[in-house]
């Protein structure tokens, strides 16, 4: 019987403490990668189960002691500065984590000279300026990055194909589209949206919600099958190959916050915020699932209301 040992980058991070979550139910041992600065609230009520490591993906040093001390069978590469905004602001961060970092990992695993697989999660966002007659979008689709993380995710994304071809390493490249949640931060239009809501509700915030683009159509899935996802793809896709994994629909931002307002009862304004318009933004994603539907046969089961009103009812208890 093979060992199920899974190594995750980000363990503490939104989509990191859900895949956790799911590996041990799976019956996987988790180690997890975190630096002294992480905040663990996400992962602890599964604390006591997880082997946490401290180490930083731009430490090459405590990166390849790690990896040569645990052996990992499956690598999950989450750890990214991930907030397209950020990006803008500061790009060369953006840059230095998401290339670098996985450059680094790449490198430990060559180095100690094990063999496991590795998924690394690529974004939607490298496809950036999608034309209309492109739609949906396969992986064959050219990439036109419109933001400093979509270049990072883009160049991440081929050095994963890169090292699959000079060294052989077994990287699985998925290209998520968006994903979210209960846990989601709200930097995040649907969270924001949601917390907002669950300020007004409370009295804390006057009944206005501020909004940036609200025109922009996204393909969104519930985290929880994003994970299951990322599973799918260690145990049946091929290293070297991409894959996109997303529900295959769009919803337009506005109509997200419509789904969140039906959940409540408050009376609300919409006020647009020129602070969150982006310099240039992606107006379509719609993703075209069916190359990793194929491989893996996985399709997402949670509806995006569910996603939605989980959401909303997250804030509810936080704020």
């Amino acid at each position: 019987m093979e060992e199920k040992k899974a190594f995750i980058t980000g363990i503490a991070g939104f989509v990191g403490s859900y895949l956790a979550e799911f590996l041990l139910s799976q019956k996987y041992e988790v180690y997890g990668l975190i630096r002294p600065r992480s905040k663990t609230d996400y992962i602890e009520s599964i604390i006591h189960k997880l082997h946490l490591e401290d180490a930083d993906i731009l430490d090459t040093h405590s990166l390849y002691a790690t990896i040569s001390r645990i052996k990992p069978n499956y690598i999950f590469h989450l750890a990214a500065q991930s907030f397209v905004p950020t990006s803008w602001v500061s790009p060369s961060v953006t840059l230095e984590t998401n290339i670098v970092g996985s450059a680094n990992l790449f490198e430990a695993v060559r180095q100690v000279g094990i063999d496991p697989v590795i998924q690394i999660a690529c974004s939607s966002e490298e496809y950036g300026l999608v034309h209309p007659d492109e739609l949906p979008i396969k992986e064959t689709n050219p990439l036109r990055p419109l933001s400093p993380y979509a270049v990072s995710k883009l160049a991440m994304d081929y050095l994963g194909y890169q090292y699959y071809q000079s060294y052989k390493i077994r990287i699985v490249r998925t290209r998520g589209f968006n994903h979210t949640g209960p846990r989601r931060g709200d930097t995040f239009a649907e969270s924001n949206f949601a917390k907002q809501i669950a300020m007004i509700e409370k009295g804390k915030q006057e009944p206005v919600i501020h909004v940036g683009n609200l025109t922009a159509s996204r393909d969104y899935s519930d985290v929880r099958d994003m994970v299951k996802g990322y599973v799918a793809a260690v145990e049946k896709c091929d290293p070297g190959d991409v894959y996109n994994i997303c529900s295959g629909t769009t919803i337009k931002i506005g109509d997200v916050l419509n789904i969140l307002l039906s959940f409540s009862k408050t009376k609300v304004t919409i006020r647009p915020d020129q602070s969150r318009m982006r310099p240039s933004d992606v107006p379509v994603l719609l993703g075209d699932n069916s190359k990793f539907v194929a491989k893996t046969g996985w399709k997402p089961e949670i509806p995006f209301k569910k996603t939605m009103e989980d959401l909303l009812n997250y804030w509810r208890a936080r704020v």
